[in-house]
């Protein structure tokens, strides 16, 4: 549930609370995710959050849109793929042949889980979310207020966008051949087939004629309308995107563990130098104190080869420094070289080396073009993005060669100061470890005021410059199946991770445009109108869209993938919207089978039904809910306050309804429930089950699919329950 200050509260069925979260901006749609293991969150920024159900911890979070996210579905393909099934082979991740599981977000060394914002190691959410999602292919769409409806696999790979206002929508039953347009439009409901063969949309906006040649040829229908889109590109190539996308994915979750790492090293690696730099800088005030013009270089030189200690060398290790300073330094210093190597080895390195194998993987399907190409991977993008990950790996193994000498040299340094001060304070010294004279010169000369190390951690406009022969060794490995770019001897560790991590957006890019042009809009029907001064806000409709199971066999001589599913769409007609239907809900179904039949006179398949609300009443919300039965939230009509009326809540049987075949008319420009105002069926108290309620309700409603129904809402600021037993007559009520 979602509280009015944005809070999410989640519970069991028996209301014991799990957890309590606030995402800091207003939410603006839920949605479960068909196993029940997360939820999606959309907000009014249009950003999209992945929670866990059982601790309510951020998985992800996804940019897909730019304003409020309004309508969220979760479906997943109906066909179970079982573990010892002959198709199991299609899904198979091979990567744990050869691989141990995948390295998981490094944090801070010495923090408590919990007391930042990278994964812990013993929190296997974001594992689970992904392993559950191989099981059964399922697309999370999300609509927003603009008109975009993004696509995304297991809610976290994106697939597809379109933009209500830019679909051409045809007239499929005019005498000529027509195309309209949407003109601000708002999206209230999104709701796929169970097949993902189709998208139902419901809109408010206006209907015009996509020529502009007359004002006469203007429709200027403003109301609320369905789309029916095409998105059977999901079914005919679920397996080829389900291989995509899972191998896409993971290489997604193993690139954020490579960006935290660089950025835990590089913070780590900046700390310990500025921990050595404020050390070491009071030597040079030292030696401008004491009238000397020398470096702290020269001055150290000068001390390792013999000659007399100058006085604020003497100084700055005896009293600056001390054995204590030194062995400080040395622990910081050396103690973040050794941190940053394991972060490597055990995060970093495993990634990238993961990431490598995934994109040969990616890189075989891609040259399988009769089956991947159709989907957009393209086998030069996915070459480009393989040889990426491959230099990342060279330039990891480049990174580690440096942080090992600079580690190295700078231990050698720390074991030479150590050695002076016991001489300088007459103080034995046989038991220090001991130190190379030739790597204090180099320390000295190349690495007391220069860092090495940060270059390849940070973004830097300074290329590196490689010794010719090396270079030249790279250009004639090429001939013999090297990179083609040789330019990564110039390039930084993170330089080059950047240019990886474009190079699979470029590549992932071409299945995500690819995807989104073939959905198309196959059909338009206009429900109801609107008033004129709607047109430029958002109308708030109650609907509800779903899909039940048709056990007739009448349905077969249309069912191609839709395994007998009938959609259903149920809706509130605005009391100001006409005349003659106003106050009623209306009910359609088989809208997205009114296509299948060839000409307009077998079209007869699309079936709908008015239900006028019990005088006195008015509906606040509805839900459609498994076996064909529709939930009504009412309220009673008064004009006192809102807690002075009462409210009922009414269960209704779609089967039992009077459905009226609409046969589709050739001209667009007709409100086709017009044509029920004389059948319109009038539901009263006496008849249906009903639960009444004693004061006023708001939305929203919501109806599991659970074995026992439970419906939610608001009322007077509390929230009620009531479990609805299908074979009784009566409900019962918690609060």
């Amino acid at each position: 549930m979602v509280t009015e200050d944005s809070k999410i509260l989640l519970h069991r069925f028996n209301w014991q609370r799990l957890w309590t979260i606030f995402p800091g901006r207003c939410i603006t749609s839920l949605c479960w995710r068909p196993d029940g293991k997360a939820i999606a969150v959309g907000l009014e920024d249009g950003t999209i959050s992945l929670h866990d159900v059982e601790n309510g911890k951020l998985l992800r979070s996804l940019k897909s849109h730019t304003v409020a996210v309004v309508s969220l579905n979760w479906e997943e393909d109906g066909q179970v793929i079982k573990d010892d099934s002959v198709n199991n082979s299609t899904y198979e991740d091979r990567t744990s042949r050869f691989f141990p599981p995948a390295p998981r977000v490094p944090r801070m060394p010495g923090l408590a889980p919990g007391d930042t914002g990278f994964m812990d190691d013993s929190d296997d959410s974001f594992r689970e979310l992904s392993n559950s999602s191989y099981q059964r292919f399922n697309i999370l769409c999300s609509g927003d207020k603009d008109g975009s409806i993004c696509f995304s696999i297991f809610g976290i790979f994106p697939i597809g966008k379109i933009n209500i206002h830019n679909l051409s929508i045809p007239t499929p039953y005019a005498t000529e051949p027509a195309t309209c347009r949407l003109s601000h439009a708002s999206i209230s409901k999104i709701a796929l087939s169970k097949d993902l063969c189709h998208l139902i949309v419901m809109c408010s906006g206006e209907l015009n004629h996509d020529e502009v040649e007359s004002a006469e040829r203007q429709l200027g229908m403003h109301g609320c309308h369905c789309l029916l889109l095409d998105t059977s590109i999901f079914w005919k190539r679920k397996n080829e995107l389900h291989q995509v996308a899972q191998q896409a994915s993971n290489i997604e979750d193993l690139i954020e563990v490579i960006r935290a790492s660089l950025s835990l090293m590089s913070k780590q690696w900046s700390d310990a130098m500025h921990t050595f730099r404020e050390k070491f800088d009071s030597l040079s005030s030292l030696i401008i104190d004491h009238g000397l013009d020398s470096s702290p270089q020269e001055e150290f030189l000068s001390l390792l080869g013999g000659a007399r200690t100058s006085p604020p060398v003497h100084q700055f290790l005896v009293n600056s420094l001390g054995e204590s300073g030194v062995k400080r330094v040395s622990k910081v210093v050396c103690g973040a070289g050794k941190e940053l190597q394991h972060v490597v080895l055990d995060h970093l390195q495993p990634a990238a080396e993961i990431i490598g194998f995934r994109m040969g993987e990616l890189r075989g399907l891609s040259r399988w073009r009769t089956r991947f190409q159709g989907i957009g991977l393209d086998e030069t993008l996915i070459n480009n993005a393989t040889e990426k990950s491959g230099i990342l790996l060279v330039q990891v193994e480049r990174f580690m060669r440096v942080l090992s000498s600079v580690v190295q040299q700078f231990s050698n340094f720390f074991n030479w100061l150590l050695k002076c001060i016991k001489l300088l304070n007459q103080e034995p010294s046989d038991q220090l470890l001991p130190y190379n004279s030739e790597l204090v010169v180099i320390f000295l000369k190349f690495l007391y005021d220069q860092d090495p190390v940060k270059p390849f951690l940070e973004l830097s406009e300074v290329d590196i410059e490689p010794d010719m022969e090396t270079l030249q060794r790279v250009k004639e490995l090429v001939h013999f199946g090297g990179f083609s770019d040789c330019d990564f001897l110039r390039r930084t560790l993170a330089e080059e991770f950047k240019q990886m991590e474009s190079s699979f957006k470029e590549a992932f890019l071409m299945p995500f445009t690819t995807i989104s042009m073939k959905m198309l809009c196959k059909d338009v029907l206009p429900l109801f109108a609107l008033p004129t001064s709607s047109a430029s806000v958002s109308v708030l409709v109650p609907i509800s869209v779903t899909y039940y199971k048709d056990a007739s066999t009448s349905v077969s001589s249309y069912q191609t993938h839709e395994h007998g599913f009938i959609d259903y769409i149920s809706f509130q007609i605005p009391g100001d919207s006409s005349s003659n239907i106003a106050n009623c809900i209306g009910i359609s179904r088989r809208f997205m089978h009114s296509l299948s039949n060839s000409s307009i006179e077998e079209s007869a398949s699309l079936e709908a039904v008015l239900l006028s609300v019990p005088d006195g009443y008015h509906c606040v919300d509805l839900s459609l809910y498994k076996e064909g039965q529709i939930v009504l939230l009412l309220n009673e009509t008064t004009s006192a306050s809102e807690c002075s009326g009462e409210s009922c809540m009414m269960i209704v049987q779609a089967d039992d309804l009077p459905f009226v075949s609409i046969p589709r008319s050739g001209c667009i420009n007709t409100w086709n429930l017009d044509q029920l105002k004389d059948s319109v069926m009038h539901l009263r108290l006496e008849n249906e089950k009903v639960r009444n309620i004693p004061h006023s309700v708001v939305a929203p409603l919501a109806v599991s699919a659970s074995r026992g129904v439970a419906c939610v809402f608001a009322a007077r600021k509390r929230a009620l329950v009531y479990i609805l037993d299908e074979d009784e007559d009566d409900v019962s009520d918690s609060e």
